[in-house]
């Protein structure tokens, strides 16, 4: 049992290996330079499939995120919208607090009503605070109200150091969040509701007949940029978490506290170009891949399908994928009766002593007990097994 274990860990670094289009029986080193100086406060660097962090600093120091905030107004909206408890059609009635919000504005008038996909625009495109209001009252009777929601959903995102007090960004006392917290919201925002992603490459939006421009000067200047958001206080500086998308891999990069609007884009595209230069996504295991065959022991069937609940990725440098050694380590017996989703093991993957990927292993199908004859069979055989091992 033991060297068939081994034979299928084997297969399976090998299958690995040549999924990856690597020829090369020798290992070679992967020389990257060290990550470019970034002018700002904070800032971070993720790939959001495998949630690696490839350069940061200061990624946790708690900082005002000015109309970054918005992010999390436009991701709660877009819960509401997913889960039909709102629609895009829907008017929503503009108080006279909305209409008298301070900051950036999308210009909608008190005592109108305007449809929550012209509001969640101007949220996103012309970052407007009145139109940020208006959605926070609709949604939950009251900006007060709402905020509640957004610190709610922070901690359900785990955004541990972020705390919310109105749903502009307008500056507050402990109003505050990090360079790695709201990459993590933007993660959210692109995985959990894709199909309004594409709302945040808008480049300009039209409302009132005032036509105002996307502030997120990168969607200019590259391509692969789609997103995300900016902000701008005096307390804050100049922030910016912009995402891109080259061939198969996906960046969120996340800055706070630059000297200016140009700094913050100019920062965030040293950050972008680094990562797409030197390190690339992977997906390892699909979601219900069979990675080994498991000994079952007293049941109705003597093996199992083990394997992984959803897709594995990792980010690894560029070049380096021959270098990646995995292992499976099932449980050393493994009983019946089994449930699919039931953890009998676990699954690493290391590139150069670094744990990449260190996940349970589960069960993919079911196995019942087996009669009565059957479990004392194995229960003898398993005894000699057990024995003579």
């Amino acid at each position: 049992m033991a060297f068939k274990m081994f034979t299928r860990i084997f297969l399976l670094a090998f299958a690995l290996f040549v999924t990856a289009g690597t020829a090369s029986a020798q290992s070679q080193s992967v020389l990257i330079p060290s990550p470019p100086a970034i002018a700002g406060s904070s800032w971070v660097l993720m790939d959001p499939l495998s949630g690696r962090v490839i350069m940061e600093n200061n990624s946790n120091e708690r900082l005002p995120p000015a109309s970054l905030t918005k992010m999390m107004t436009a991701y709660i909206v877009e819960r509401e919208l997913d889960e039909g408890r709102i629609s895009m059609s829907d008017m929503v009635p503009i108080s006279v607090k909305a209409w008298r919000t301070e900051g950036s504005r999308t210009f909608v008038q008190e005592g109108t009503t305007v449809s929550v996909e012209n509001l969640l625009k101007g949220v996103i495109i012309q970052s407007g605070n009145d139109a940020s209001v208006a959605l926070a009252e609709f949604i939950a009777g009251s900006e007060g109200a709402f905020v509640d929601i957004m610190n709610q959903q922070a901690q359900l995102l785990g955004m541990t150091n972020t705390n919310f007090q109105n749903a502009t960004g307008l500056p507050a006392p402990d109003h505050f969040s990090t360079a790695y917290d709201l990459a993590l919201l933007a993660r959210a925002i692109i995985q959990d509701y894709p199909e309004n992603y594409p709302l945040y490459a808008e480049k300009h939006f039209t409302y009132n007949n005032i036509r105002q421009p996307n502030r997120n000067a990168l969607l200019w200047r590259d391509d692969s940029v789609d997103g995300l958001k900016t902000g701008h206080t005096e307390e804050a500086g100049y922030c910016l978490v912009a995402s891109a998308k080259r061939n198969d891999t996906r960046l969120i990069a996340s800055v706070m506290g630059a000297s200016s609007s140009e700094a913050r884009a100019q920062e965030v595209q040293k950050m972008l170009n680094y990562g797409f230069r030197y390190y690339e996504s992977e997906r390892l295991f699909r979601a219900g891949q069979e990675l080994v065959q498991a000994k079952v022991w007293g049941g109705q069937a003597d093996q199992i399908s083990v394997g992984m609940p959803e897709d594995v990725y990792v980010t690894i440098p560029r070049g380096s994928r021959n270098q990646l050694e995995s292992t499976v380590d099932l449980d050393s017996v493994i009983k019946a009766p089994i449930n699919v989703g039931d953890e009998l093991g676990r699954v690493r993957v290391i590139l150069d002593g670094e744990t990449l990927v260190d996940e349970p292993v589960l069960a993919l199908t079911e196995v019942p007990e087996g009669g009565l004859f059957k479990r004392l069979w194995d229960a003898i055989k398993l005894f000699f097994v057990q024995l003579f091992e």
